[in-house]
This record gives C-alpha cells, sequence and structure tokens, in this order.
C-alpha cells in the first residue's frame, strides 16, 4: 500500500467557514482507524444533554470531521501516528470539554498498550472537573462500558480493566505534573496557560512521553483569550494559523480554527447575530442566538454573571473574537488607528536620527514595580511628520510579581524593546517584602538600583552628540519620582533648561486627543514594536471636567509607562521645537539649512 499523501493547509477556510463547510482539508488518512474510532465515539452517552443522547444522534458534523482526522492518521501496520498535534480553537459553550472527554475516552478504548497513559492537562480544579465528571459519567452510563473500565474518583481517573492503561485528569495547579509518561495529552483551556509564566515547562513535562509512543498526540483546546494572546497560547495559535494559512508546511499539525475572517472581524460583522454560526458550529444545539445576545446585554448594562463581567469577555467567549486594540475597554481613541501608522522601515534608534530635523524625549515610570518607558517622537525631514520611537526597562522583580504579564514581557525582551535589569537577590527579597499589591516603591534612594536609569540616560546621549535635542525643553518628565534620573541627566552634562516637568492627570488632554488625531490622519509613524501595541491596549480613557480626559490602565497589572511617556513627549514636540545644533537635509537636489 502507497504512503498517503496529503496537506494539513487550508488556505480556503475564510469561505469555508462562513459557507458551514468542513474545515479538515482532507479525507482520513487510514478510514478503517477513522470508521473504527468513530463508533466508538459515536456510541458514547452525553448525560448532560437531556434525553442523554449519544454523540452520533446529537452532534453537528464538525465534531465527527475531528474525530476522524484524529483517530483516522494512525497507520496500525506501522504503529506510527501520521498527524500528531491538533487544536481546536471554537466559542465557549460549544460542547468542548464534553469533546474532550469523548475524545480521550475513544483513545483509551482503542488504545492498544498495556500500562499506557493518558491525561487531561486542566489549568486549574475546576476545569479540570469539566472534563472528568462528563467522563466519568459516560462510562457509568454504559453497563457495557462500566464492565470494561473503572472510574476513581477520587483520583480523577479512569482505568482499563484489561490493559491496564489510565486516563488521568491533571490540575495544573496542583503541581502534579512533573514526570508524565502519558502517550496522549489533551490540554485543556490553552489561552489560560498562555497567562502564565512556566507554561512552556509544564508542557514539556506533560508531553515527554510521546518521544517513546509513536501512536500517541497532542491536543489542544480553547477558546479565545479574554486580553491579547501571551504566552504558549500565542505561540500555539500563530503556528497553527500558519500551517492552515499554507505559510509552514507540517503535515504532522492540524489546526481546526473557528475564528473571524480578516473581514468580518475589522468590520464588526460579528455583531450581527446572523453571523454568530461563524465560531459556534454547535449554534442551534448546545447554545442559541438569543443566549448570546442575553450575554452581551447584561455586560454592556454592568450586570455580567458567571465572570461574563464585560463585553470583551463575552465577545471573546461566546463569539471567539480575537481581543486586541480596537476592543479594549474604554479604549484611547488613537488605539484604533495604531496599526495603520506603522513604518517598517522606523526600527532602530539610529533610524530615527538618521530621518529627523529635531528629537524630543518623554519619560514615565521607574517604580519598582513599574517599566521605566523612554519615548523618542523626532521631526521628520521634508514630511514633518512626527515618528515614534520606544524603549522600556524593568526590574527582575516585575516578573516575580506580575506572573500573569511575565509571557508578554519575555516576547518584548526577545524584541529587543525592553531591557531586563536584574537586581541582587537580597534586593529583590526585600522588595518583595515591602511592596503590597498596587503600591510602587521608586528607587530614588537606593544607588545601586540605577541600570535603567543608565540605560535611559545612555540613549538620550545620542541623541544630544547628534544635535538633535532642542536647547530648552527637550526632555519631558513625570514630576513624581525622578529624583536619580535628573541627578544622572545633570551628572551627564544636561542643562536644567533642557528638561521639562510635564502635569499630569487632566493636564495631557490636549497629548491625548492631539496624538489620537495625528495616528487617525496618519501624520504620526511608530515602528510597530509589540511593547507599545500591547502598551496602548492597557490605556483606558476617562472623561474629566466638560472636556477633559485622563489616561489609567485597564487592570492593575497593565503597564502604560511607554504610552505616557510618549504624550509627555508630544507635549513638547507641539511646542514646534527647532534642535540646537540646527539640521541640513537634502530635498529636491537642493541643500536647505
Amino acid at each position: 500500500m502507497a504512503a498517503p499523501v496529503w496537506s494539513t493547509a487550508c488556505p480556503d477556510w475564510e469561505r469555508r467557514i462562513v459557507n458551514r463547510e468542513s474545515l479538515v482539508p482532507f479525507a482520513p488518512l487510514f478510514p478503517a482507524e477513522a470508521d473504527a474510532a468513530l463508533d466508538v465515539f459515536k456510541s458514547l452517552k452525553m448525560v448532560d444533554v437531556a434525553g442523554q443522547p449519544t454523540f452520533g444522534e446529537a452532534c453537528e458534523p464538525f465534531v465527527f470531521d475531528l474525530v476522524g482526522a484524529i483517530f483516522g492518521a494512525y497507520d496500525a501496520q506501522s504503529g506510527q501516528r501520521l498527524i500528531e498535534e491538533f487544536m481546536l480553537l471554537i466559542s465557549k459553550k460549544n460542547g468542548k470539554s464534553t469533546i474532550a472527554a469523548g475524545i480521550m475516552l475513544t483513545a483509551l478504548i482503542r488504545n492498544w498498550r498495556h500500562g499506557a497513559s493518558l491525561s487531561i492537562l486542566a489549568p486549574t480544579q475546576r476545569v479540570a472537573g469539566n472534563s472528568f465528571d462528563p467522563a466519568a459519567a459516560m462510562v457509568r452510563a454504559d453497563p457495557k462500558l462500566s464492565k470494561l473500565l473503572h472510574v476513581v474518583d477520587n483520583q480523577r481517573m479512569i482505568k482499563h480493566r484489561g490493559t491496564k492503561a489510565e486516563l488521568r485528569v491533571i490540575a495544573a495547579d496542583t503541581g502534579t505534573v512533573g514526570g508524565s509518561k502519558a502517550g496522549f495529552v489533551l490540554i485543556d483551556e490553552l489561552w489560560i496557560f498562555g497567562k502564565r509564566a512556566n507554561s512552556e515547562a509544564m508542557f514539556e513535562e506533560a508531553t515527554g512521553g510521546l518521544s517513546s509512543r509513536p501512536e500517541g498526540f497532542v491536543i489542544y483546546l480553547t477558546t479565545h483569550s479574554d486580553e491579547q494572546p501571551a504566552g504558549v497560547f500565542k505561540d500555539r495559535l500563530d503556528r497553527f494559523r500558519a500551517v492552515r494559512d499554507g505559510t509552514i508546511e507540517d503535515p504532522r499539525s492540524l489546526g481546526m480554527l473557528y475564528e473571524w475572517p480578516k473581514w468580518m472581524q475589522e468590520t464588526g460583522a460579528y455583531n450581527d447575530p446572523a453571523n454568530f454560526y461563524v465560531t459556534n458550529p454547535n449554534l442551534g444545539r448546545s447554545q442559541s442566538v438569543s443566549f448570546i445576545q442575553r450575554k452581551l446585554r447584561l455586560a454592556s448594562e454592568g450586570r455580567g454573571e458567571d465572570g461574563d463581567t464585560s463585553s470583551q469577555i463575552v465577545l471573546a467567549k461566546y463569539l471567539n473574537v480575537e481581543i486586541g486594540l480596537r476592543l479594549s475597554r474604554d479604549r484611547w481613541i488613537g488605539a484604533d488607528f495604531w496599526p495603520r501608522a506603522v513604518d517598517v522601515t522606523l526600527v532602530t534608534l539610529d533610524d530615527l536620527i538618521r530621518r529627523c530635523e529635531v528629537i524630543v524625549a518623554g519619560i514615565d515610570g521607574g517604580g519598582l514595580d513599574d517599566l521605566l518607558g523612554l519615548c523618542l517622537i523626532g521631526r521628520e525631514k521634508g514630511s514633518k511628520r512626527w515618528l515614534v520611537w520606544v524603549k522600556a526597562w524593568a526590574w527582575s522583580i516585575v516578573w516575580k510579581r506580575r506572573q500573569d504579564i511575565a509571557t508578554k514581557l519575555d516576547e518584548f525582551v526577545a524584541e529587543g524593546s525592553l531591557v531586563k535589569c536584574e537586581m541582587p537577590a537580597e534586593d529583590e527579597a526585600a522588595a518583595l517584602g515591602a511592596l503590597s499589591d498596587g503600591d510602587d516603591v521608586t528607587v530614588d534612594d537606593d544607588a545601586e538600583l540605577t541600570a535603567d536609569i543608565v540605560g535611559v540616560v545612555d540613549v538620550l546621549e545620542q541623541v544630544r552628540d547628534a544635535g538633535l535635542f532642542p536647547e530648552a525643553d527637550a526632555i519631558g518628565l513625570d514630576p513624581a519620582g525622578v529624583a536619580a534620573l535628573v541627578d544622572e541627566l545633570v551628572k551627564r552634562g544636561f542643562t536644567d533648561a533642557q528638561l521639562k516637568n510635564i502635569p499630569q492627570g487632566w493636564k495631557l488632554s490636549g497629548a491625548v486627543k492631539g496624538l489620537a488625531r495625528k495616528v487617525a490622519s496618519r501624520t504620526l509613524r511608530h515602528g510597530g514594536q509589540k511593547l507599545m501595541t500591547w502598551c496602548i491596549g492597557n490605556v483606558k480613557q476617562e472623561p474629566r471636567g466638560a472636556n477633559g480626559v485622563a489616561i489609567t490602565k485597564q487592570t492593575p497589572s497593565a503597564k502604560i509607562d511607554p504610552v505616557a511617556a510618549m504624550f509627555n513627549a508630544a507635549t513638547l514636540m507641539s511646542y514646534n521645537p527647532v534642535a540646537s545644533a540646527g539640521f541640513v537635509y537634502e530635498e529636491r537636489g537642493m541643500l536647505v539649512l
């Protein structure tokens, strides 16, 4: 028999998803294996559904497409699984946890290896229960299964009486993942793992058994995150998208991703109830249009329930909308236009210096629990557009205290837009003890903790040495907690005239509104740094008085210091400054002085 040839790419997925067609672009590689597994899967009872129908009686075709692809990828003759990684991205209330239970029970029953280990890895005890409870109920509802399988409730385990294989449901927050030998692994609610700094190492432990189990698989199940994708969730999502789109060739990975085509995401077509089916292939069975509408209405009225406390959360969970700049709650109005203002040629500090006739700086942050944000805004030669370049510094203690954003911070370090400053162990321990949630302790009085300040001033020196700072009002500062920074600036020869305290709060209204207009008109450009995109998504804009606004952050862990630094710099650039050394540039063959 010739080896099968297939591709897991599905480049026409947007057409397929709108037309309710299958997102699996090929038939099962080994039809006999797929049929045998589907016979088992379809016979399992959905105990929590009225009338206790079987999967075969109650499921939509997409479920059978997925199950057939998973089990139909196994070559029984060679003992090898030809597709070994799968992802199902789907809206909440589409039976995800019940499907997970059915797939893993099918794997337990179909498995031939004696003493095999199978596991469902959940981020929390509650999520673990969501998978174990329906699996246990399926066994108890079928007398034949009860004779074949033994349920051990206190261990969240189901054991095959014949092969002695064990299916365990493991909650990651219990710390019991290490040393797993599981050959079949299902990871539930991947988006939650994406918020945890140690998830990658945990996955390595959980899936280590596959190296000696060629018949095994890994399945990721998830909805979208209620925040911008991060960590292992973003990593897996990006890779499965690339495979689906055909930009990466990986026939050993298959993603069934129920998400919005780009045009529907950008135009807000997900708000139309007629389109709810796009990311809810089980619509009309496990949930309804009216259910989703009610969730959206309650959230908009501030009466959300069951953790669905905002429209952002409801959109992410029940409509699988990817949360980005345009969906952040009470966002800065400029966020809507920020992606359109990217200039991919504006990457380095040298790029900024080369292209600008004058540059000003804004600085914000600097507490032990903060980023120290530096923003340079330059006025481009000829075009007069404002060019934005950002860099930030953070002490290692931030990774310890704000573990929910640690994976995002690591992304920015890799990008080069964030510098991680290591704090001596004894200082870090003392700081952890001194800091309470919501409080920041500045580093002004500790001469040892100056790596971030030195880094900022090193950058400012480069701009000054290029002759691009104005003689006065060159560096805008938040007046709070800047003593150590000012000392270093004076030490390096910056004058008092070049330093400018920028009033904060509602007094920044002009810069906040003015920058939004410049972004919308694309007379401001930026390099598209991930750090700045994330920080802008964290900004919450609040009205002050009759016409004023103030910016703050969406959540305690959110960081916006580079954005605040940008508003400080914008205040100075609005003064229409001239570089202290003047400027020289060539335009249309003329030398202009």
